[in-house]
């Protein structure tokens, strides 16, 4: 099993060119799969964990609604934002600037062959990271992603995660608002959840927080938590 794994942070990068650069990630992934299937070969396959942030943009899962987007056409343009329908799980989403994405594209057979296992694991890399900053955070049952006061009416969400696997190759993978403009989860009926509150670490904390101190600290939870070696 090949647990070494390529970290790359691609900063603020547009959405579409950041799915393109997944895609050709995962596909390369995958074919060294499907070669050593067809070859007998016993080639390494590559693992990757991606961090950037987007300009601001609503992505729509594969089992979405697209009436949970309350802007129109003009409505986007006014906010600056783009709308992409796209090939994870989930329903619809915002990033935006100040917002940690995370793609990992790694190969599950190197680590373990659950998806469950798989989300579990990078919300409690990010429970974790919170806990750092004196956040207690936690799941609420029956939801993907981490939430704060998940046990009553103040619940909260500051993490979602929707992700593509195929061939035990995963893709897409989780929003984490750290400075996040809040504003923009109004457009939204976010993960298709209309009852529930989303928030920040800069509004749980009342400043803003240094990304790449906040990144750091992610990072090695996710590694230690995967038993990765980063490069």
């Amino acid at each position: 099993m090949n647990k070494s794994v390529e970290f790359i942070d691609w900063g603020l990068t547009d959405y579409q060119e950041a799915w393109t650069q997944q895609e050709r990630l995962f596909d390369q992934t995958v074919g060294v799969k499907t070669a050593n299937r067809t070859n007998g070969a016993d080639k390494q396959t590559p693992n990757y964990l991606v961090f950037c942030e987007h300009p601001h943009v609503y992505t729509l899962g594969k089992s979405g609604h697209p009436e949970n987007l309350l802007l129109d056409e003009q409505g986007l343009k006014d906010k600056q934002a783009t709308y992409y329908k796209i090939n994870r799980g989930g329903d619809i989403t915002y990033h935006g600037p100040g917002q940690i994405v995370g793609y990992p594209i790694l190969d599950l057979d190197n680590f373990f062959t659950d998806i469950h296992l798989y989300l579990r694991t990078l919300e409690e890399a990010i429970i974790l990271t919170l806990d750092e900053y004196g956040i207690r955070a936690g799941r609420y049952p029956g939801y993907t992603g981490v939430w704060l006061d998940a046990d009553n009416e103040k619940a909260r969400k500051i993490s979602a995660m929707g992700v593509r696997c195929s061939r035990w190759v995963t893709m897409h993978g989780f929003a984490f608002n750290v400075n996040a403009d809040l504003d923009y989860f109004k457009n939204i009926v976010p993960c298709g959840i209309d009852d529930k509150d989303v928030t920040s670490m800069q509004r749980e904390l009342g400043y803003a927080l240094n990304m790449d101190e906040v990144k750091g600290k992610l990072k090695v939870h996710i590694a230690s938590l995967f038993n990765m070696e980063l490069f």
